[in-house]
């Protein structure tokens, strides 16, 4: 399994069987039942998992307990309190397993040491840090310029792998919109092929 890292990695660098060898020690491999709160706002969360196996996902919870997910995370994926990761203050999102999971950790000063050992992968978490930005902003765009059909049908696009172990709730969080309102719509669309 940590060929699906280390393959995530050769996307962006290549690095020698001895660096390659130097990363692996950096993780540590950890199983998480699903169902199980990971991350949750307070926790010391300096650290970024890399998925091998199962679905997670990241979210917050706003003041009318109503959850607004940012991210899934599937295998070849990594998931992070990013706020908490990079500050080293406490977390302030939640991550839980929906599908049982296996994990690579990465605690931040194992990072910053594998920065020292191995200078070229400030260059991959460079590349994954802007690929994040990008995402993140084409979301927002996505938010405020398509319609909630169109938000579905590219969530249907890029994760298609998922859909039916996710939730119908969760898929609506994801677009911003209310279950009820989902159902609804998922039912018009329906009609209309």
């Amino acid at each position: 399994m940590p060929d699906l890292l280390l393959n995530n990695i050769a996307r962006h660098i290549t690095l020698t069987p001895e660096e390659q060898q130097i990363v692996l020690n950096a993780f540590s491999m950890e199983s998480i039942k699903a169902k199980t709160v990971a991350i949750q706002p307070g926790d010391e969360a300096h650290f970024t998992y890399f998925v091998l196996k199962g679905v997670l996902r990241s979210y917050t919870i706003d003041d009318n307990g109503t959850a607004h997910i940012l991210s899934f995370a599937t295998p070849g994926w990594w998931v992070a309190d990013m706020y908490s990761y990079l500050t080293a203050k406490p977390a302030i999102l939640y991550v839980d397993v929906i599908e049982d999971c296996e994990v690579l950790i990465l605690q931040k000063k194992d990072s910053e040491r594998l920065f020292q050992e191995v200078p070229k992968l400030e260059r991959f978490f460079r590349i994954l840090t802007e690929n994040n930005l990008i995402a993140n902003q084409q979301r927002i765009l996505d938010k405020m310029a398509l319609s909630a059909e169109e938000r579905y049908e590219k969530f249907l696009d890029k994760h298609a792998g998922i859909v039916n172990c996710l939730p119908q709730k969760y898929i609506a969080s994801f677009i911003g919109v209310t279950p009820e309102f989902f159902s609804k719509m998922k039912a018009t669309m329906l009609r209309r092929k």
